[in-house]
């Protein structure tokens, strides 16, 4: 074996749901070879290198399946407003302003350490320049599922929606083989692109068999938006033009009806749930026990840094469970277990990957995460589902294993180095902010 992770609570997330305390997991190259106890493991492999995760648990990690990863650029520059207000007076601006390869570059490995940090070993990503994206994802280690956004209206890397698919196919070509990305055409949502370029980016990843990502759903205006010009929801919109398939992911889901998860359900669309966004948004609560109910694959995601802050799916997990507790008035709405599966399998089976990551089995890619349970909050310990959901925090993350590598050992990044990321991300900073005044000082200064 290249690898050995022994001595921890080895929270598989298999079809059984089993626990091994202790356990060990036994890694060779990419993939996970065997789960056991460490005596057993220990008799049967050696192993070039061996982590050892005594009072931790070992877990698949976190499959985050929707962000705008550069965005953390933006965190912080705009709070409490509702979404359209918040993208048309400070986030649009801003980007018009300063998105660049280079800010996409800054912003990705800024996310990237983020991600790393907090135990996030996949993320679904929607932006401009993915292709920068990729290879900062690359070079990271991460493994990641990228979209490169298509939408009506000229944005730094494309100034028509021909434009953006010609570079969607462009990207997709470079990186269709790759081992941890996998390239992906994002059509932003409907409302923001007319029928044909919707159908067309449909086309687009059909044609390489590559994920089709979108917005569906996230407020009221969008479906005010569809009812007045076609008389139908966003999502029957979408499917009388043949837009959906089983390789879709369509992200909030806010304000789809019983009669749109038949129609999702029926076209095999995974979903992903963004419950701080949509709180801090006030864009409202997305049906999420209704898909599950229905037999539709729920993950979960943290959306863009710039409105939720942060990239700590561990918070995503605690809220979701909260969140539909308070709203159903039912306790047991969402619990710790489900809330723990939609933030691995239940992502990975959004994302179409269940085959190959989101839990630990032998076989699947060996992603995974050693989570410390040694501070005074994790103590005493005595269910670690319960604790994953509702006490682990994203800086309890002791070790990161992307692909079989070690990315992050005993809260060092390996694969990044921290310093001169936090250092190009703070000069960055600086643009966006003078950026945003000057759109700032315009505005006031025009006439009304």
């Amino acid at each position: 074996m290249t690898l050995i992770v022994t001595g921890g609570t080895v929270v598989t997330m298999d079809p059984q749901h089993r626990i091994l305390s202790p356990g060990a997991v036994a890694i060779d190259g990419t993939r996970i070879v065997a789960m056991d106890t460490p005596e057993i493991i220990a008799r049967r492999f050696r192993a070039a290198d061996v982590v050892q995760a005594g009072g931790a648990v070992v877990m698949p990690g976190l499959v985050n399946t929707h962000t705008h990863a550069p965005m953390v650029m933006y965190r912080g520059l705009a709070d409490d407003m509702a979404l359209m207000d918040w993208l048309q007076r400070y986030i649009f601006p801003a980007e018009a302003k300063t998105v660049s390869p280079e800010m996409v570059r800054i912003g990705t490995r800024l996310a990237a350490l983020e991600m790393i940090q907090s135990g996030t070993t996949i993320f679904t990503d929607m932006y401009y320049f993915e292709e920068v994206i990729a290879r900062a994802t690359r070079a990271a280690g991460l493994r990641a599922v990228l979209g490169e956004t298509v939408i009506g209206f000229p944005v730094a890397d494309a100034k028509t929606p021909a434009d953006a698919l010609a570079r969607a196919e462009r990207f997709i070509q470079e990186f269709k083989n790759d081992a941890l990305i996998t390239p992906a055409v994002a059509p932003h949502a409907f409302y923001t692109n007319d029928a044909a370029t919707l159908q067309a980016a449909r086309d687009l990843a059909r044609k390489y068999g590559v994920p089709l990502l979108t917005h569906l759903a996230e407020t009221l205006d969008e479906v005010k938006t569809a009812r007045d010009k076609f008389q139908m929801t966003p999502a029957a919109y979408l499917d009388s033009l043949g837009f959906w398939g089983p390789n879709t992911l369509a992200a909030h889901f806010v304000h789809v009806t019983d009669d749109d998860l038949v129609i999702l359900k029926r076209n095999g669309v995974g979903l992903s749930h963004n419950p701080e966004s949509n709180m801090k948004l006030a864009s409202g609560t997305a049906p999420v026990t209704k898909a599950r109910a229905a037999g539709i694959a729920v993950g979960l995601g943290t959306d863009g840094a710039a409105s939720n802050n942060d990239l700590d799916m561990f918070e995503a997990m605690r809220q979701a469970a909260f969140l539909h507790k308070l709203v159903e008035n039912d306790p047991t709405a969402i619990s710790a277990q489900t809330a723990l599966e939609m933030a691995t399998i239940g992502g990975a089976r959004a994302l179409g990957l269940a085959d190959r990551i989101g839990s630990l089995e032998p076989g699947k890619l060996a992603d995974l995460i050693v989570v410390s349970m040694q501070s005074a909050r994790q103590t005493p310990l005595y269910n670690p589902v319960s604790h994953l959901v509702y006490v682990t925090h994203g800086d309890d993350v002791r070790t990161t294993i992307v692909n079989g590598r070690i990315l992050m050992r005993d809260r060092r990044v390996l694969s990044l180095d921290s310093r001169v990321v936090l250092a190009e991300a703070r000069a960055l900073a600086k643009k966006v902010q003078a950026a945003v005044n000057a759109a700032a000082a315009s505005q006031s200064s025009t006439p009304k």
